[in-house]
């Protein structure tokens, strides 16, 4: 366990000792410790909140962390440039994936890779800041169908509650899910998408649900 250097007010900002205070006990801990790893790799790193998430700026934004009822998580913006040569790293997490952070859902201190593989995350992030380096720009996504595809119209007819909000909905929410189960990479992140999906049209929740106010 990392040992906790003493706080200064420029490094350290209130509002994330209240964001832990306020979060769930099983988590405290764990966002105590990344928070502790951040600065250990990055001692000029400079906290702040952004969209009410624990959130961690060097020269630009480069890492956050959040919790939620049952499961914390840590992101890297520029996830996809770093290396992974162990496969920490959660590929599903920026799309679509359960948890939103990279390293999947940290339920516990345990559920985290060794320290010494956070650091280096953090430093190899803190470097493409130093360079400027930006994520390239996802190509557009070609005109997709404007139908649902046949494999996808099947599990919902499962759930005739979701299918029947599912067809009253304008083509814009449709293509939202369309998309996002369209483009999985593998049967099983597909077959995923879409048991997570029928879930929540069933409760008539859209795609992006969580980032609405």
């Amino acid at each position: 366990m990392y040992t906790f250097v003493k706080k200064t007010l420029m490094e350290y900002d209130p509002r994330i000792d209240e964001y832990i205070e306020k979060a769930q006990p099983f988590a405290q801990p764990i966002l105590e410790h990344l928070r502790a790893l951040v600065h250990k790799a990055v001692p000029e790193v400079q906290e702040t909140i952004k969209w009410g998430f624990a959130s961690f700026d060097y020269k630009g934004p480069f890492v956050t962390m959040a919790s939620f009822k049952k499961h914390a998580v840590l992101g890297f913006w520029k996830s996809a440039l770093l290396q992974d040569p162990h496969g920490y790293l959660d590929e599903n997490s920026n799309n679509g994936g359960e948890a939103m952070g990279n390293l999947g859902r940290i339920c516990s201190l345990n559920n985290l890779p060794p320290d010494a593989v956070i650091i280096d995350f953090i430093r190899q992030a803190k470097k493409l800041n130093d360079d400027g380096i930006k994520v390239p720009a996802k190509p557009k996504t070609p005109q997709l169908q404007a139908e649902a595809p046949d494999y996808f119209i099947e599990v919902l007819k499962a759930n005739p509650k979701a299918f029947e909000i599912f067809e009253n909905w304008s083509p814009g929410k449709r293509k939202e899910y369309i998309v996002w189960i369209t483009e999985a990479k593998t049967e099983k992140t597909r077959n995923e998408r879409m048991a997570t999906a029928v879930e929540w049209i069933s409760e008539g929740k859209i795609r992006n649900w969580k980032y609405v106010k």
